[in-house]
């Protein structure tokens, strides 16, 4: 198995997981000439994916996914909440499956567990996938960490973590007071430091990657969140991936 980025970031957001036989999408948040050039940079086309797996409604992660699946006919999974506000005012929607937010479901060769987080949308969730010898855990717009969270991402090879901000960058940024407060609340994005204590709840042992991932332009730097998850694993800060808006990150393989 193996993962690679499009891109990650308030201005959109898209991951794809190959299983070999099966490569999937996670969310979509550019549109589909943007997704289309992404994927063709990391040597991947529509027509091999064999589905789009959303997380929430917020348009950074879900904003191309309908207009990209009905171009290219591929199915979207999502739960009910989130297909709910999201396909409001969409004319014509690609094939929708509704999935239960505690229910692992499989795609081709992929097993695919779906897990809610606390975050200020309808009915959001994250993914763990799996194909038999790794699994791969991807945690993003969280505003903070539940049992349930660790349970599910207790022992992965591979971990795609939010780092959106630093707490003190975040605290002396020229953002409203009340956005200030949606970024830092229990129900918004993770702060380096409760990535990192999370990582301190988990077993580690296997982890071959860990990328921090939805970094905030204004509120975060990468030096910071490498930092922040270098220190809880005890490793030196360059193993730590950085995904960027532009760039996302390439191929990263689990052996």
């Amino acid at each position: 198995m193996r993962f690679a980025s499009l891109g990650s970031g308030s201005q959109g957001n898209a991951l794809i997981v190959d299983a070999g036989e099966t490569k999937v999408m996670v969310d979509c948040g550019f549109s589909t000439r943007m997704a289309t050039a992404r994927l063709a940079r990391l040597g991947a086309a529509p027509d091999e994916l064999a589905a789009v797996l959303v997380t929430h409604e917020h348009g950074d992660h879900v904003g191309g996914v309908f207009a990209f699946a009905r171009r290219h006919r591929l199915p979207v999974y999502l739960t009910h909440g989130t297909h709910a506000v999201a396909s409001r005012g969409v004319a014509a929607l690609p094939d929708c499956r509704l999935i239960d937010g505690h229910t692992p479901f499989a795609i081709g060769k992929l097993e695919v567990t779906p897990f809610p987080v606390p975050h200020d949308a309808r009915e959001p969730v994250q993914y763990a996938f799996a194909d038999g010898q790794h699994r791969l855990g991807v945690l993003t717009d969280t505003g903070s960490i539940t049992p349930h969270i660790v349970d599910v991402l207790r022992a992965c090879d591979a971990l795609v973590l939010e780092c959106n901000h630093d707490h003190a960058l975040l605290a002396a940024s020229r953002y409203p007071a009340a956005l200030k407060q949606r970024i830092g609340g229990r129900f918004g994005h993770l702060e380096n430091g409760q990535a990192a204590m999370l990582l301190r709840q988990v077993d580690t042992a296997r982890l071959q990657h860990l990328v921090a991932a939805h970094l905030s332009h204004e509120n975060n730097r990468p030096d910071l969140a490498a930092r922040a998850l270098a220190s809880a694993l005890g490793c030196r800060d360059e193993w730590i991936g950085v995904a960027d808006q532009e760039g996302g990150f390439g191929w990263r393989q689990l052996r």
